[in-house]
């Protein structure tokens, strides 16, 4: 048995919702009632509804502040206008520019009402299948813009899919080349905010003496150069997302300004006298480890907790091999776009020859590469030729490998001798090092030779401290 529908009720009169909402509670659905827009915006922040009947004249905040507000909010529930003062203009405005489902003057037809509640509702369904059906899709290789099957990604999917939607700031954190912006994007094309701007700045990018200018803004004359008054990034966000990149390199006495701005929502441009209120939603994200920036003294700890409310981590690509076809097919899409081509899909030896790279550069370095690669093919398939000379030498046929000899034989025979009384993480920890000189370093060999993973050869190196055998 399905839900029963949930429609609110807005009106300033209270005989006229109460009568509304008995009529609608004796058709079987659930009714709320609201005052104006502004009750009517808590009760849909407490419970949503699946259909919407407004006034439009109301003291406080009438039909049209409230419409507008859920328009700009995202995912407004199908609404159905009523009010005394109908005409052809209003209808035209409420139903085209507010994006109101329908429109019905008082007094109103029980029938004409209960038709209109069924066919909102069953639109509102629809949109929520669409939603749904959007979600499935990216949790079997997409999300906005991030790409990727792995374990890791679906995880992190779901982690946005969770984070979309709240106001809370969230850290995001990674190495350089791994797709902060994109997931910030992702971020804010999910959330309710997602018809405002969305604002990113770099502020390792900006000098200490601008970065201010940058972020709040300034009056005219505020300071030499300053011909004219300017909005900063946060009015420029305004009921939207900011995305304050490498926020780690913001200078100290700029975190403390920002600190604030985040505890009242308000703003002053350089040189200005008053405040005003922003509304918008913050991302930050750092390459560094935010702990050790804290401990460094480079970023506020006070700051740190502010911000990190929501924490998400983007893995590098070495740890995500498996992603590689899947990135590399949606990067393609994107770069035949851009140079106005067809160029087919990576051969699986150029897949290959990209699984035996450390993508020290991540997904951008994986991009720049398949641009190259584009550029070179002009039509066709990506193939071994394409790439730069590092990836084909790494993609050149190898013949068998023989094991080090076992670690009983003597070191003339280029085995590993351990003495009694060596532990197993003792003897793990040579072998593995001693197999990376015998593969000249060549980790994709070594790991072949010592029958593990790629990225437990990682890991383990990760452990010792050691990026690449001695």
């Amino acid at each position: 048995m399905e839900p029963p529908i949930k429609v609110l009720i807005v009106d300033d009169e209270a005989s006229q919702r109460g009568g509304l909402a008995a009529m609608v509670s004796a058709w079987g659905m659930t009714a709320a009632t609201a005052a104006d827009g502004r009750e009517a915006l808590d009760k849909l922040a407490e419970s949503a509804a699946d259909v919407i009947v407004t006034d439009l004249n109301m003291p406080g905040m009438d039909g049209f502040e409230f419409l507008r507000r859920l328009r700009q909010g995202g995912d407004m529930p199908p609404t159905i206008v009523v009010t005394a003062y109908g005409s052809l203009d209003v209808a035209v405005q409420v139903v085209h520019d507010l994006d109101a489902f329908w429109f019905l003057e008082k007094p109103i037809q029980a029938a004409a009402l209960r038709t209109l509640l069924l066919r909102a509702a069953s639109q509102a369904g629809l949109r929520a299948e669409k939603r749904s059906l959007e979600r499935q899709l990216g949790y079997k290789g997409a999300l906005g813009e991030l790409v990727g099957t792995s374990p890791r990604m679906q995880e992190i999917f779901a982690l946005t899919e969770q984070a979309a939607p709240a106001k809370s700031s969230v850290l995001i954190t990674g190495e350089s080349g791994t797709g902060k912006e994109m997931l910030a994007r992702t971020l804010h094309s999910l959330s309710p905010r997602r018809n405002g701007p969305f604002v990113a700045v770099n502020c390792a990018a900006l000098p200490d003496s601008l970065i201010e200018s940058e972020l709040f803004g300034h009056e005219k004359g505020s300071f030499t150069g300053a011909f004219e008054r300017r909005a900063g990034c946060f009015e420029l966000a305004q009921n939207g997302t900011l995305l304050l990149d490498e926020i780690a390199e913001m200078p100290i006495d700029t975190q403390a300004k920002l600190l604030r701005i985040l505890e009242d929502s308000k703003v002053r441009r350089l040189g200005g006298r008053s405040e005003f209120e922003v509304d918008v939603r913050l991302l930050a994200a750092t390459n560094k480890e935010p702990e050790e920036a804290v401990r460094s003294g480079r970023l506020r700890q006070d700051l740190y907790y502010r911000l990190n409310v929501f924490h998400i981590h983007l893995p590098p690509l070495r740890d995500r091999m498996e992603d590689i076809p899947a990135m590399a097919e949606a990067l393609l899409a994107g770069l035949n776009r851009k140079h106005e081509c067809r160029v087919a899909g990576p051969s699986k030896e150029v897949l290959e020859a990209l699984a035996r790279h450390d993508w020290p550069g991540n997904v951008r370095e994986l991009r720049n590469v398949l641009e190259r690669a584009v550029i070179l093919a002009g039509e066709g398939s990506i193939e071994l030729r394409h790439l730069p000379s590092f990836l084909r030498e790494r993609a050149a046929p190898v013949g068998p490998v023989s094991p080090p000899a076992p670690a009983a034989v003597s070191e003339d025979s280029g085995g590993v001798r351990f003495p009694m009384g060596t532990t197993v993480e003792e003897a793990e920890r040579a072998l593995i090092l001693r197999t990376l000189e015998y593969t000249r370093n060549n980790k994709t060999r070594a790991a072949a030779v010592l029958g593990i993973s790629l990225k437990t050869l990682h890991n383990k190196l990760k452990e010792y401290g050691a990026g690449a055998a001695p």
